[in-house]
């Protein structure tokens, strides 16, 4: 599904409006902002996903609602706890590639500053710096060590200079993932813990869970440009055939529960 993004509507008022000096300073003062919209939509993706996979799976296999709520909460609690884990160990390890990339361009600016200076050179000639423009862009750039390093470690080793918390990265994972995760067993925890009658359960939680992988997608559109049928539906599909996939291998296997 490649819907191209929509494009932004940003008038040439609002433009000028934004883009005075002032706010231009300001803008890049602040520097870049960490970005845990990705971290939040993988986990409600992943939690949802999962979880009526679960659904699925034990409702195909025409088994009780009680294992379908037990199977589903083990699921949601442990298989959320591994997911922040993971994103955790991972933006921390990326903070740390970053820390020690500073450290050896820092290494070798100080025993052979002469060739890292050529390939600051290199660099900026790449991006179409020629004569005296690239002899001051060098000139500039290694005047301050700092500055030097974060350099190289973006230009040449291509790693992002922003800052991610591990912590945050983690907690947006797990919180989207138990959050959302959740809407799948609803309907069955109603039914277990109220005198509520429903006679299809699994229907209702996969409505719900449909209009949760439609929303998901939504909010998701507008922080990506893009059109926000086009990405709930996208998220729809991708989670409703995982959700498909796991229902078959239960009802194929319904033989076997005891």
């Amino acid at each position: 599904m490649n819907q191209p993004p929509a494009k932004p509507s940003l008038s040439p008022e609002h433009l000028a409006a934004t883009h005075t000096s002032e706010l231009i300073g300001k803008r890049l003062r602040a520097g870049h902002k960490p970005d845990y919209l990705p971290d939040f939509i993988y986990g409600a993706i992943d939690g949802t996903v999962t979880t009526f996979a679960v659904v699925s799976g034990v409702a195909g296999a025409e088994l009780s609602s009680t294992i379908v709520i037990i199977l589903g909460l083990a699921n949601l609690i442990g298989d959320g706890f591994s997911m922040a884990a993971s994103n955790y160990m991972g933006t921390r390890v990326e903070g740390q590639l970053r820390d020690r990339a500073r450290i050896r361009e820092g290494l070798e600016i100080d025993a052979y500053p002469d060739g890292e200076r050529e390939e600051i050179r290199q660099i900026y000639a790449q991006k179409g710096f020629t004569g005296n423009d690239l002899d001051q862009a060098v000139d500039v750039i290694t005047s301050d060590r700092q500055r030097w390093i974060d350099t190289m470690v973006a230009e040449e080793m291509g790693i992002s200079l922003t800052y991610r918390s591990p912590w945050i990265a983690g907690l947006s994972t797990m919180i989207a993932f138990l959050i959302v995760g959740l809407i799948p067993l609803l309907p069955f925890v109603a039914v277990w813990l109220t005198s509520l009658e429903l006679s299809a359960p699994y229907v209702v939680s996969s409505v719900m869970t449909g209009c949760a992988f439609f929303l998901v997608g939504a909010i998701k559109s507008r922080f990506v440009e893009q059109w926000w049928v086009w990405s709930g539906l996208e998220t729809l599909v991708l989670g409703g055939s995982a959700a498909v996939s796991a229902y078959i291998v239960g009802w194929a296997l319904r033989g076997i529960a005891v």
